[in-house]
């Protein structure tokens, strides 16, 4: 067969079938379809490789999706058990949507109060996640400026949650640092 789509329709006619089977041993079927559906677009998009001996082949694509998807589950797993074990039980039963707002309300309101220079500094930092060499390099300094920014910026950040009440959180308008001073 010459024809590519041809070859590759024998193929998965021949095959589906066993390569369904297989990852069916090893996942559930919502799982299994998935990788038999990749591990035919690998086929397809590798049809000019394909060895000679196509089973095995196929069922060697499988096993190796089948692998990723274990771990990326795991990883998954991983994740929710850090993320529980950071938590309480408090944490779950007191949960209120009012109290996030009100804490982002107030850290936006923070970093409104702060020069552009600080927030800059802290974006780049936190958000970013750039090493200070690149976020010297983007903010157009020295390394060791920017590292002096950056934590004059978090201590202009902390003093700015600190001095905002809890009680004027959600309706206290920014204010500007230097104004708050003079006040």
């Amino acid at each position: 067969m010459n024809d590519p789509q041809e070859r590759f329709t024998d193929l998965y006619d021949r095959h589906y079938r066993s390569v369904l089977g297989y990852a069916l041993l090893r996942a559930d079927r919502g799982a299994a379809e998935d990788v038999v559906s990749e591990t035919f677009l690998v086929a397809w998009r590798r049809l000019e490789e394909m060895p000679e001996a196509e089973l095995p082949w196929l069922l060697g694509v499988a096993r190796n999706l089948l692998a990723k998807q274990r771990d990326s589950r795991r990883r998954g797993l991983s994740l929710v058990d850090r993320v529980t074990a950071l938590s309480t039980t408090h944490d779950h039963v007191a949960w209120d949507v009012a109290e996030h707002v009100v804490d982002r309300q107030s850290a936006l309101a923070a970093l409104a109060s702060l020069p552009e220079r600080d927030v800059e500094a802290l974006a780049l930092a936190t958000w970013h996640g750039l090493p200070p060499d690149q976020a010297a390099a983007v903010m157009g300094c020295s390394v060791r400026t920017y590292n002096v920014r950056l934590h004059r910026a978090r201590g202009r950040l902390a003093r700015a949650l600190r001095s905002e009440p809890k009680a004027a959180r959600p309706t206290a308008p920014a204010v500007p640092r230097r104004y708050a001073e003079e006040a």
